[in-house]
Parts: structure tokens; C-alpha cells; sequence
């Protein structure tokens, strides 16, 4: 567990954030600070990631969020993903249940996602295509294109989001190249063995999000036995940097609740 990297500070009850995908911790910035105030707030690089070094093996990064919690010797944990950290936080929550408090998800229902939106299928196909040729800018920009979300530019995104974003999104994909192995173990039947997640699970959607993801959120606090969602205006994919004023409110109330 010693080679990936996380930030852990504060003290208390322990909340996991876990970052989207080709981003690294640094998308908590803004989270960080706040809860670490009352709670103990760790944040990893998933493997592959920022910090931490690209996987040599088979691996599945439930695994290294429960073997992470182990070593510090901590949990149950509120775990809070987007994208990406979403499906891990869900995967976590039915590989290693007894780790886990409670799931907060954003953009992203289980690690088995499904698409149909005209434009997400769009957009995922020009980005795969930059990926697949090795086109560092042209990968970075695709994944701006989900930032944004199906209703806005890239141009739209106030530009330090947008920077930040880019920042993080290049550091993660420099670190890879085209074709290089996938050792990515997927976790399986995730939808079907949702309804078994007892935690209270929270979505917290931008409303700006594709319509796909915002579905595939909703589905899960559907199935579970404990969940709700609520709804961030003037964010897509990525609440917790573009509105992170109003997804720390709905975070803190959700955690005073429980």
C-alpha cells in the first residue's frame, strides 16, 4: 500500500474522497481544508493516477481503497467519489462492506456504466480516438468536453476551473501511453448486487451533467435501500470544483444526518 500516495488530515470520523478519472486528490482542494476541521479527510492518487505510480499487475482500486483504510488502521468511512471515485466508492461499499458508512456519488452510479446519449456517445468516441493515436492535447481536450458537459463549451467553464482541470488531466494522461496493458480487474454483476448496499448512499448531480450519468446516479439511490439525490445548478461533471461552496453544504448536512 506504501507506494500510492494520499493526503490524510484532521481527526474524527473518517471521510475518503476519491477522485474522477485522469484527475488526481487535487480535485478535493476545496473539500479538504473544510472537513478536516471535524473529520479525519483522506484523499488518494488512485493507481495510475497523480502521485501514484501506474499499475505493473492485475488490480482493482477497491481493493487499494480497502487496503488503504487497513493501513491506517481506520473505518468504517463515509466514502465521496465522482465519476470515476463514484464507482470505486460503490464497488468498495460491495467488496469490503465493512468498511464503508456510507456512499456519496457524483456522476456515476456502479463501475459498470452504460451510454446512450447521443452526445456522450459523441464525445466519448472522439476522445477514445485521441487516446487511442497517443494525442496528449487532443485526449486533454476531449476530457474538457465532459467538464463542460452537452449544454456548454469548453469555453464557457470559468477559466481557473477550466486550468485546474487541465492541470491534473494532463499530469494523469502524460503518465500512460497508447496501448499500453490494461490491468484494470473489473468488479462484477454490480448492478444486480447493488440492492444489497446497506449504507445510506447520497447522488449529488450537476445539473449540467449528461443525462447518462445523472440516469446511472439515479438508478442507484433507486435500488438501494437508503437513497436520495439532490441537484447542484451551474455545474456538470465535476460539482465538487465548479460549485464547491454548494456541494460542501450538501455534503456536511448529509454527514450531520447520519
Amino acid at each position: 500500500m506504501s507506494d500510492l500516495f494520499w493526503v490524510d488530515k484532521g481527526a474524527g470520523r473518517p471521510l475518503v474522497l476519491l477522485h474522477g478519472g485522469f484527475l488526481d486528490h487535487g480535485m478535493w482542494d476545496d473539500q479538504i481544508p473544510v472537513f478536516s476541521r471535524e473529520y479525519r479527510v483522506i484523499a488518494p492518487d488512485a493507481r495510475g493516477h497523480g502521485r501514484s505510480p501506474n499499475a505493473t499487475g492485475p488490480f482493482r482500486p477497491a481493493d487499494d481503497v480497502a487496503a488503504l483504510l487497513r493501513h491506517l488502521g481506520t473505518g468504517p468511512a463515509v466514502l465521496a467519489g465522482v465519476s470515476m471515485g463514484a464507482a470505486v466508492a460503490v464497488d468498495t461499499a460491495l467488496e469490503h462492506p465493512e468498511l464503508v458508512s456510507a456512499v456519496v456519488v457524483s456522476g456515476a452510479g456502479t463501475s459498470e456504466p452504460y451510454f446512450t446519449d447521443p452526445w456522450t456517445l459523441k464525445a466519448f468516441a472522439g476522445w477514445h480516438a485521441a487516446m487511442a493515436a497517443g494525442d496528449l492535447d487532443a485526449s486533454v481536450e476531449g476530457f474538457m468536453a465532459f467538464a463542460a458537459g452537452p449544454y456548454r463549451a469548453v469555453d464557457d467553464l470559468d477559466p481557473a476551473v477550466a486550468s485546474r482541470l487541465r492541470r491534473m488531466a494532463r499530469g494523469t494522461m502524460a503518465k500512460h501511453a497508447a496501448g499500453e496493458p490494461d490491468h484494470l480487474v473489473p468488479v462484477r454483476d454490480t448492478w444486480e448486487r447493488a440492492a444489497g448496499i446497506e449504507v445510506p448512499v447520497l447522488a449529488v448531480h450537476g445539473s449540467a451533467d449528461s443525462p447518462d450519468h445523472i440516469e446511472m446516479a439515479e438508478r442507484l439511490v433507486a435500488t438501494v435501500r437508503d437513497g436520495r439525490s439532490v441537484t447542484i445548478d451551474g455545474a456538470a461533471h465535476h460539482p465538487t470544483v465548479e460549485r464547491p461552496d454548494a456541494y460542501n453544504r450538501v455534503l456536511a448536512d448529509f454527514l450531520r444526518a447520519l
